[in-house]
């Protein structure tokens, strides 16, 4: 899963050495944070790929990882499986249109876009704590003294 981080800014896209070889790409991706247009929470990113790997890694349902592109718009796309994505349009990006990224940490990516953030890089998860889900209630019934 990609490293994203975030400070007063700007949102960096880290990736890792595999996954820079799987998108073709040579670096990470910096995106200022005024041209974050909207970010949303997906389950399945797969439907929010446009157009065909150009250049990237395709294998559909498994992995999705480089440009994406569609007529006139470019999307970046980091995608592993059917887990928990985000999607983020971008308005005036120099590069791409929409990042869609696998990631566990999309609530707290929007949370940190919501709070002032520090003015150095830091991972999106120490900066807004995960949120705690809530208790599920008691499926059996509590142990009783046997009757005598």
């Amino acid at each position: 899963m990609v490293t994203l981080l975030l400070d007063s800014d700007r949102l960096e896209v880290a990736l890792s050495p595999a996954e820079r070889v799987l998108s073709r790409r040579r670096g990470n991706i910096s995106v200022p944070r005024a041209r974050i247009a909207k970010v949303m929470l997906t389950e399945d990113a797969w439907i929010w790929l446009r157009g065909v790997p150009s250049p990237g890694t395709a294998v559909p349902g498994i992995v999705a990882m480089g440009c994406w592109k569609s007529g006139n718009s470019v999307d970046f796309a980091v995608v592993r499986g059917r887990r928990p994505s985000v999607v983020i349009d971008l308005e005036g990006h120099d590069e791409f249109d929409r990042l869609v990224l696998t990631t566990r940490h999309g609530v707290q990516l929007i949370q940190a876009l919501r709070l002032d953030a520090a003015d150095e890089a830091a991972d999106v998860a120490d900066i807004a704590p995960p949120a705690r889900p809530a208790k599920r209630p008691r499926t059996r019934p509590a142990r009783t003294a046997p009757a005598t």
